[in-house]
């Protein structure tokens, strides 16, 4: 992939492109991962989508075919780890290289601000994505298990 000059956004031979989504894209955002993203959580709503998208160490990397949202990938630097999250394509869209993409596009931005390991969540019950993510050089941690504590109301971590 190739920078285009002047946009932020880096593109393909094909007219791909990633780029950052910005505020305006918080309720494109929603609405896509409801078609295309595996789980949902307390924080799918605008303001929450919101709050990640100000958030200063985080990107929202968004892949775009001819101007259609075809794929997503959080990824956020907390100064010590960077943690990868939303890893989307839409399923007209998947094995073309966007996940591919997305992920070459993070791991040089967060190297970049110091990070020297990549951690990814990802659903158990997601063989497709664990495919995906085995293909970028991903490996589970078995001896490792996310442990959450809901503040407010969220019916899918019961």
């Amino acid at each position: 992939m190739t920078a285009k000059p002047g946009s932020g956004a880096e593109s393909d031979s094909s007219g791909a492109t990633i780029g950052t989504a910005g505020p305006r894209d918080a309720d494109r955002l929603l609405e896509f991962w409801k078609r295309a993203a595996k789980g949902v959580s307390v924080t799918d709503d605008p303001a929450g989508v919101q709050r990640l998208l100000a958030h200063p160490t985080t990107s929202v990397l968004i892949a775009e075919a001819d101007g259609e949202l075809v794929g997503t990938l959080i990824a956020s630097w907390d100064g010590w780890r960077a943690h990868l999250y939303r890893l989307a394509v839409s399923p007209a869209h998947r094995r073309q290289g966007f996940a591919t993409a997305l992920l070459a596009v993070a791991q040089e931005r967060l190297t970049d601000m110091g990070a020297r390991r990549l951690d990814a969540m990802v659903l158990n019950d997601n063989p497709e994505a664990h495919l995906a993510w085995e293909a970028s050089g991903f490996h589970a941690q078995p001896q490792w298990r996310r442990w959450i504590k809901p503040v407010q109301d969220d019916p899918q971590s019961r």
